[in-house]
């Protein structure tokens, strides 16, 4: 007697219907797990900044990508993406120290700056001559060989007036513009290099002033070219920073493009790299 061939059985249609149902609920429960912890990464422990201005040349250069410190300063409102959610005050809030490299929420736009923090509530600052003074004491400073900085698309060779721009050719005949540079160390903090291309500026001089509670006292190291808290709002600067507005601590360049890349061709975003960027840090350590 011959076999009986088998016949496949198969599956019902709403077997094929179930299926795709749980395979269409298994990816979408996979995107928001992978969205939620997106979330609770960059709103609790760091998130990327990028550099759009030179105010804090020659320590961020534009075109810099940084890890950004959530749990330093605590939490508020602005720490979260999308200002989501929305609270008063600050949740385990602490206050940087002077020196920091912070990122914060501009008190009267709808953007996030990074400067350096000078002083802390209840601190008198006062700038004279171009000269910092902290708590009445002026704060040390001395002279470096010139800042170099290569000159590309994202690194212009910008000058503040009257300065003028002061290029020169170094080996491989590369361009670069040359800034005076200054080594400015706190008192019992860090030290790091600030910029100040012209005398009497137009912040150069800053009457005395005390930071009121709760906030705190932000320049940049670009100290011709930056709009910060010598400044008020009303003229394009940020004034005294409420602490609340800080969103986190400057930690180190993850990545740093000279400009000349595009996003169609792959191969330039290695080629614009500045690779001797990649690790850099934000002061040259505490006394």
């Amino acid at each position: 007697m011959p076999p009986r061939s088998l016949r496949r059985s198969r599956p019902a249609a709403g077997a094929n219907k179930r299926e795709k149902k749980e395979s269409a609920g298994s990816l979408i429960r996979f995107v928001l797990a992978v969205a939620i912890l997106a979330w609770v990464f960059r709103s609790f422990v760091a998130a990327p900044f990028n550099i759009p201005s030179g105010s804090m040349l020659p320590t961020l250069y534009i075109g810099d990508y940084l890890v950004v410190a959530k749990w330093p300063y605590g939490y508020s409102r602005y720490s979260f993406p999308f200002g989501f959610p929305s609270f008063a005050g600050r949740v385990l809030g602490a206050l940087p120290e002077r020196g920091d490299v912070v990122v914060f929420h501009h008190p009267d736009e709808d953007s996030d700056l990074i400067k350096r923090v000078i002083g802390l509530p209840g601190d008198t600052v006062e700038v004279r001559r171009g000269r910092l003074i902290l708590n009445g004491r002026i704060v040390t400073r001395q002279a470096l060989p010139p800042a170099v900085v290569a000159v590309s698309a994202n690194s212009p060779c910008r000058a503040v007036p009257p300065a003028t721009p002061l290029l020169i050719v170094l080996s491989g005949n590369r361009p670069t513009c040359v800034y005076r540079a200054f080594l400015e160390t706190l008192p019992g903090g860090p030290s790091y290099t600030v910029l100040d291309q012209v005398d009497h500026g137009q912040a150069d001089d800053f009457p005395k002033a005390k930071v009121p509670a709760g906030h705190v006292f932000l320049v940049g190291d670009n100290r011709d070219d930056s709009l910060d808290s010598r400044f008020p709002a009303f003229a394009g600067g940020i004034g005294m920073v409420p602490a609340d507005n800080l969103i986190g601590r400057a930690s180190l360049t993850f990545w740093s493009t000279d400009g000349s890349a595009s996003y169609l061709k792959p191969w330039t975003w290695f080629s614009a790299l500045r690779s001797s960027r990649i690790g850099d840090a934000y002061t040259e350590g505490r006394e």
